[in-house]
């Protein structure tokens, strides 16, 4: 990604604040204990309800009077394609101990499905042939029975300068070029940036100044999103990615305010944590420094967000999952509920079936029950992103 991967029900992931017959067991490297995530299931198995709606993706040919994403969905396919196509794929999948599960099935099964976008002239129509050849795998999600929980995330736009003065007070930093000979566990974010985020330059993070932003909570959230899209005040735009990260786990701030009782989860959103922090800006330097992770940053010249397997990510059609457990680059569907603006432009949660494709990770979505759903660029797709908050279903479509 993309940085943290916060998240709404983590702070919306944002804090905004996871289918032919046996449990299969997955891992990278050589864990102890192989991690069951995964299993077959055919379609008699699936319930009424997911029988008649899985695989029927209305958005490529478009509805609700919005235009189809079919040629994005096509992008985003070549962009796995290509992945599928490298050394690092081969590595990964070398290491991926699950029965049935391979580079060459998944990648068959990409350019199977891609031959099938391109021909189907109905969402009926593509369903159908999905079930037809393909095989489900159906993630077991948190709870061992399916329930994955769902977040967002999105590339944020703001306003920077290159250079610092009164208004633009707050960095993003640089990797730094010996922090391999830093001590281990690594300094938190207390001790490099202090409480009011303003101390970077008396410590190790002295002259590693990438860009400063004029909002403490804007350079934070930078931080989770892990890239963004900056509107410099000298002109022009800087985009900025992941460049590395300390090596702390990834606390979720939202879900610290909820547990000091600030919020309940339910109510918990980034509108709603921004409003809290801009009413009470003191809270930051009792809360932020709570992420005790840090995030580094590169120039990206212009490009898009990148996914964790070295692909651009795709609004709405590419995923971030624990990449220890499910397939990199693989053909996904998710069945959840995310926002859409309805005639009055207030946000609404719609039920969608959605092919996707998982080519993203991040240091909050941990174990077979998360998916982060990339929402796109801007204040839109941020607000969109914050409201993700579900739950639903995880699966891998494979050719039998």
């Amino acid at each position: 990604m993309i940085g943290e991967n916060w998240k709404l029900s983590k702070i919306v992931r944002y804090q905004l604040l996871t289918i032919a017959c046996c449990i299969l067991t997955i891992a990278f490297s050589v864990p102890a204990v192989a991690v069951p995530s995964l299993q077959p299931v055919s379609i008699n198995q699936l319930q009424p309800s997911e029988v008649e709606s899985i695989g029927l993706d209305t958005q490529i040919w478009g509805e609700n009077g919005q235009p189809g994403d079919r040629q994005l969905l096509l992008k985003s396919i070549d962009n796995s394609l290509r992945y599928l196509n490298t050394s690092a794929a081969a590595s990964a999948y070398s290491r991926y101990r699950v029965s049935g599960i391979t580079r060459d099935r998944v990648r068959r099964s990409l350019d199977r499905f891609r031959q099938l976008v391109v021909s189907s002239t109905t969402p009926a129509q593509l369903q159908e042939s999905v079930k037809r050849e393909f095989v489900f795998y159906k993630s077991i999600g948190k709870d061992g029975k399916g329930t994955v929980a769902f977040t967002g995330y999105f590339e944020p736009t703001y306003a920077a300068s290159r250079t610092p003065n009164s208004e633009y007070r707050y960095p993003l930093y640089r990797l730094p070029p010996n922090m391999g000979s830093w001590p281990r566990p690594h300094p938190t974010r207390l001790d490099l940036e202090g409480a009011d985020a303003l101390q970077g330059s008396k410590g190790l993070l002295r002259g590693l100044e990438l860009v400063w932003l004029r909002d403490r909570f804007q350079a934070f959230l930078v931080q989770v999103q892990g890239s963004a899209r900056l509107q410099l005040a000298e002109g022009g735009e800087m985009t900025v990615g992941f460049a590395g990260k300390t090596t702390h786990s990834y606390t979720g701030v939202g879900r610290e305010l909820v547990k000091d009782g600030k919020f309940t989860l339910d109510e918990l959103t980034l509108p709603k944590l921004t409003e809290y922090f801009t009413s009470f800006p003191a809270e930051m330097d009792k809360y932020l420094p709570k992420n005790q992770s840090f995030v580094f940053f590169r120039e990206t010249n212009g490009a898009p967000p990148t996914g964790s397997i070295g692909v651009p990510v795709t609004a709405e059609r590419s995923i971030a999952t624990d990449k220890a457990l499910m397939p990199p680059g693989a053909l996904a569907l998710i069945s959840t509920k995310l926002p859409y603006p309805n005639a009055a432009g207030k946000l609404e949660q719609n039920a969608v079936n959605r092919y996707v494709l998982d080519q993203d990770t991040g240091g909050a979505i941990k174990g077979a029950g998360r998916v982060d759903v990339f929402m796109g660029t801007g204040n839109l797709a941020g607000d969109r992103a914050g409201y993700i908050n579900s739950t639903g279903e995880l699966y891998y479509p494979l050719l039998k």
